[in-house]
């Protein structure tokens, strides 16, 4: 069962997700929290699988709410998912600056909401290929990324971009690259003739090691380390 905490100022937009939630059969809506604060402290207590989050709501935004609950150890395994009546790019750097593992626009149908809850659960990031090519791509030449490069084994910070990523295998790089350029662990499953576990295991591998939250930090990291470029793929 994957347990979803509803944030959103608009108590009819709550109702809404949560009469859909309700009808879907894997999913369990624990919590509702109108306001930013509320999110973080709702999070905190209950610690579902994932936030649905508005970006704009009273006393703290979407936004700095979702810095907060990634920038929180206890919740690493609290996965945001951002919804939005806003579809621009700038929006969308934000929220994965923030620390955010998907985007959607409130319109989404039903269907993609739910298979988008699923997916940020299972560990993914919720970009198409399209927009992960051209949006990370841009999004890799402006701020650095959200998670700092793990030190070296001296224990000194690495401050060079290709040290960060001196420490992974080759098979680690060839997946990141792939997770980079928009695939799902099921298609490099399939176009490496390996089990989607072993996909996921090193995937894993090379998060912890490149110090990425998750896998939209994954792929941000691969484009400023020049692990992938814009046009690759």
């Amino acid at each position: 069962m994957i347990r979803v905490l509803l944030a959103d100022d608009q108590a009819l937009v709550r109702a809404g997700f949560r009469a859909l939630l309700d009808r879907t059969p894997d999913v369990a809506v624990v919590g509702e929290a109108a306001d930013g604060e509320a999110a973080v402290t709702l999070a905190r207590d209950l610690h579902p699988d994932v936030v649905l989050m508005d970006l704009r709501m009273p006393r703290l935004d979407g936004l700095e709410a979702t810095r907060r609950i990634a920038a929180d150890p206890a919740l690493a395994a609290v996965q945001v998912l951002v919804l939005t009546t806003f579809g621009d790019d700038e929006h969308l750097f934000a929220a994965l600056r923030a620390g955010a593992a998907g985007f959607l626009l409130k319109d989404v149908d039903p269907a993609q909401l739910r298979e988008g809850i699923r997916t940020v659960a299972g560990g993914e990031a919720l970009l198409s290929p399209a927009d992960t090519k051209r949006l990370i791509a841009a999004f890799a030449l402006g701020p650095p990324a959200p998670a700092p490069p793990p030190a070296a084994p001296d224990g000194r910070p690495r401050t060079d971009r290709a040290d960060r990523l001196a420490g992974l295998t080759p098979r680690e790089r060839e997946l990141v690259t792939l997770v980079a350029q928009g695939h799902s662990n099921a298609e490099i499953a399939r176009a490496l003739t390996i089990s989607g576990a072993t996909v996921k295991t090193h995937v894993n591998r090379a998060m912890a090691k490149l110090g990425a939250r998750d896998r939209a930090q994954l792929v941000v990291i691969a484009y400023q380390t020049g692990l992938v470029r814009a046009g690759d793929g």
